[in-house]
C-alpha cells in the first residue's frame, strides 16, 4: 500500500475502513480495479497466489480430478476460476468438474470421481451439497456408478 485509504464519507473511520476492505476483497477475488493507494502489480501477485491456493484446496477435495489433469491442473483451474467467487473446495471442484464434463474434456478417472459424487450427494450448483437418501445411478465411460443405502459402487472398466 503506498498511501492511506481515505474513509468513505469522512464521518466514521470504521465505515471508511470497511469500504476499503470491500474494495480490496473485490479486487483480489472478483478482479475489480485496485482500490486507491494499492499497487496493482502487488495485487496481481496476491490474486495469483490466492487462486493457486484455491486450486490446492479443490485438489484436496477432488484428488482424481487434479491428478487426471497433471501438471496443467493449477493453470486450467485458475483460468476457469478467474472471475468466479469461491464457494469452498468441494463446491468449486464440483462446478469445475461439471463444466469440463460438459465440454467432453473430463478424463476417465475424474469422470468416475464426479459420478461417485453425483450419485452420493445432491448438489444443484448453488446450495450446500447434502447426502442422497434415494438410490441413484450415473453412467460412466465403460461403466456405471450406483448408490444404494449410502454406499457408492462403480461397475465396469474405470481406466478409460
Amino acid at each position: 500500500m503506498t498511501d492511506r485509504v481515505a474513509p468513505g464519507d469522512g464521518s466514521d473511520p470504521r465505515a471508511g475502513l470497511a469500504a476499503a476492505q470491500r474494495a480490496l476483497v473485490a479486487s483480489l477475488v472478483d478482479g475489480a480495479d485496485p482500490p486507491p493507494g494499492f499497487d496493482p502489480r502487488r495485487l496481481a501477485v496476491a490474486r495469483t497466489a490466492l487462486a493457486h491456493k484455491r486450486a490446492g484446496e479443490v485438489a484436496r477435495h477432488w484428488p482424481l480430478l487434479a491428478a487426471s489433469l497433471g501438471d496443467a491442473w493449477p493453470a486450467v483451474f485458475v483460468r476457469w476460476a478467474t472471475g468466479r467467487r469461491p464457494a469452498g473446495g468441494l463446491r468449486d471442484g464440483w462446478d469445475f468438474a461439471r463444466a469440463v464434463a460438459a465440454d467432453n474434456r473430463l478424463p476417465g478417472l475424474a469422470m468416475a470421481e464426479l459420478a461417485g459424487r453425483e450419485v452420493g450427494w445432491c448438489y444443484d450448483g448453488s446450495s450446500v451439497p447434502r447426502r442422497r437418501r434415494l438410490p441413484a445411478v450415473r453412467r460412466l465411460p465403460g461403466g456405471w456408478a450406483v448408490q444404494v443405502a449410502g454406499r457408492v459402487r462403480t461397475f465396469g472398466d474405470r481406466r478409460r
